[in-house]
């Protein structure tokens, strides 16, 4: 098959693969002034996706997050002033889009802690100067066969098959173009932690921990929500909450009674 073939079959399975389904989530979609206020930039915003491939990723990772988006903020020099996010799409490649772009979709930001102004605009930087780069579409084929009921593959080795993408440099899918940015700091995300002896004539028993980069091929959306170096920020908190304030469909206060008790005693 030659390469004009090859990507012109690809690109056909990367339109289908992002045809919208019906989505039914457990959790209401945040309404977009409340996340925008609460992001900051560099935070990763996980998504559930409504796409036929994010299926088959929500079913490879076990995860409700099928798609990541690093937010760049309105001061990144995008050439849409109304764009403040990079993601790769498996489409368009890796591109910037507004907020809209996940209106309707379950969210969550994951924050990385300890960055100073220098570290969060490096970030931003490694992925604005990745803008135009393709999608790795040889992960499409690692993926769809994830969209058959059972797949032919145990579960210990699914990890290592979302990394059998081509190795392109200019290509990426949407967790490793974030990986790729964070690790480019040296900031951690789930690092390999091998125990080895210490090398120390004053203490022969102790152990050492050794920290290794896992390699960006190797990460899903998950991981962000997993590591512990990332916050998680919920929008709908950062403004304050107060469930008194709630108005129930049969009318119901919570909470009324137990404070009438408290005011009669």
């Amino acid at each position: 098959m030659s390469s004009a073939l090859a990507s012109k079959a690809g690109g056909a399975l990367a339109r289908w693969l992002t045809r919208s389904r019906p989505l039914h989530s457990p959790s209401p979609p945040t309404a977009a002034p409340a996340l925008l206020a609460a992001l900051r930039p560099a935070d990763v915003l996980l998504v559930e996706g409504n796409s036929r491939i994010s299926v088959a990723i929500r079913y490879l990772t076990q995860s409700t997050w099928s798609h990541a988006a690093l937010f760049v903020g309105f001061e990144a020099g995008l050439a849409n002033p109304d764009h403040c996010f990079v993601e790769a799409d498996l489409v368009e490649g890796v591109r910037s889009v507004g907020l809209d772009e996940f209106a309707g979709l379950h969210t969550r930001i994951c924050r990385p802690l300890g960055l100073s102004d220098d570290d969060a605009r490096a970030v931003i930087h490694h992925v604005v100067a990745r803008l135009g780069h393709r999608y790795d579409l040889k992960n499409i084929v690692d993926l769809v066969r994830y969209l058959l009921p059972t797949p032919p593959v145990p579960t210990s080795w699914r990890r290592r098959m979302i990394g059998l993408g081509s190795g392109d440099p200019t290509r990426a899918i949407c967790s490793t173009l974030i990986a790729g940015a964070f690790q480019s700091i040296r900031y951690p995300i789930l690092p390999e932690i091998e125990a080895t002896v210490a090398d120390s004539p004053a203490c022969r028993d102790c152990v050492a921990e050794l920290w290794r980069i896992r390699h960006q091929s190797l990460f899903t959306p998950r991981d962000f929500d997993a590591s512990p170096y990332f916050q998680i920020v919920k929008p709908g908190l950062a403004g304050g909450f107060d469930f008194h304030r709630f108005k129930w469909a049969d009318g119901g206060v919570p909470g009324l009674g137990q404070r009438q008790e408290r005011q009669a005693t």
